[in-house]
């Protein structure tokens, strides 16, 4: 029964939430994506300052769902095959082996891609889209699971690539990492202040409480999720009014409606409903889009962003009832 799998997928949501809390002050909506991010197998794009405990996310996320993880801090000189993984010859068995990179596992921590220049960057793409790679024209298939947590630096930081627009657009959402408030930040130091130790995250009683199967389970819930004829037209008026905007130079694709479906499907069902509603198009407009459309340079001069933006198109579109 839909009802059933929408309700276990809810109390294992609170689940991951309460173990994620252990090392997370606050960040509630950065958590709620990331584990959306999760049960719809998109990938997802953490920008933020340094220090804003992006990484630490991924690595606590990885714990809960009991499944491998692997990082790749990304930097100027890396090379596509460190990543993908090279055939190298053994001289015991007198034949080339495939020697594994790290993208041969369910989570990936992609550390800082933008510091790393566009070749090495396009390598994930392949993997991204079709969860396969070649190797001298061998396939290889990577985790069925295989999820994507890229983390970036503000552009206008030194030392760092702006990432291609096909890369950008492999990525279900874009989550903006905040400096945390006054009070959570007092959290923060008192918790490390009572000798807190981020990097250990068993000494944090982090415990794996969902697993592989309730990855699969929660992937059905989220596609049982009902959508209406009327529903599914203001998505895709959403996506045309992007292209039309006066203040847009590049508009979202049909990647991007895909995308904005499965993440307003995905948060109707972590509310609990067995249907979408215009209101879970909206709320997902900004993750979804922000990273897809570019900006007129001249709206860029005078200080809009891509969220002022997409608020202001769906102020225009008429909402169906």
């Amino acid at each position: 029964m839909p009802g059933e799998g929408l309700e276990k997928l809810c109390e294992d949501v609170d689940k991951a939430r309460a173990e994620l809390s252990k090392v997370i002050v606050g960040q509630h909506n950065i958590i709620r994506y990331m584990l959306l991010t999760m049960f719809t197998g998109g990938h997802a794009l953490l920008e933020g300052a340094p220090g804003v405990a992006k990484t630490l996310m991924v690595r606590a996320l990885s714990r809960v769902f009991d499944i491998r993880f692997k990082r790749i801090q990304f930097t100027p000189d890396l090379m596509p095959s460190d990543i993908i993984g090279t055939n190298v010859f053994d001289m015991k068995m007198s034949e080339f082996v495939f020697r594994e990179g790290p993208i041969f596992t369910d989570i990936l921590l992609a550390d800082e891609i933008n510091r790393t220049p566009a070749k090495t960057q396009a390598a994930l793409l392949e993997v991204m889209q079709e969860h396969s790679t070649t190797v001298d024209g061998k396939r290889r298939k990577v985790s069925d699971h295989f999820t994507v947590f890229a983390t970036q630096n503000p552009i206008e930081y030194e030392g760092t690539y702006q990432l291609p627009e096909a890369q950008r657009d492999r990525f279900l959402v874009k989550i903006l990492v905040n400096y945390p408030t006054p009070e959570e930040e007092d959290e923060i130091l008192a918790r490390f202040n009572k000798t807190f130790e981020a990097d250990n995250l068993d000494d944090q009683q982090v415990k794996p409480v969902l697993g592989i199967e309730d990855l699969k389970s929660g992937l059905k819930a989220v596609e049982s999720v009902r959508v209406e004829d009327d529903v599914l037209r203001y998505v895709r008026e959403v996506i045309r009014a992007t292209r039309d905007s006066s203040s847009i130079l590049l508009g979202a694709g049909p990647r991007a409606g895909v995308h904005l479906l499965a993440v307003s499907k995905a948060l109707a069902a972590f509310a609990g409903r067995e249907f979408m509603t215009p209101d879970d198009i909206k709320e997902a407009a900004l993750p979804a889009l922000r990273h897809r459309i570019i900006l007129q340079p001249e709206i860029e001069v005078e200080g809009a962003s891509a969220d002022d933006v997409i608020r202001d198109i769906l102020r225009r579109i008429d909402v169906p009832r």
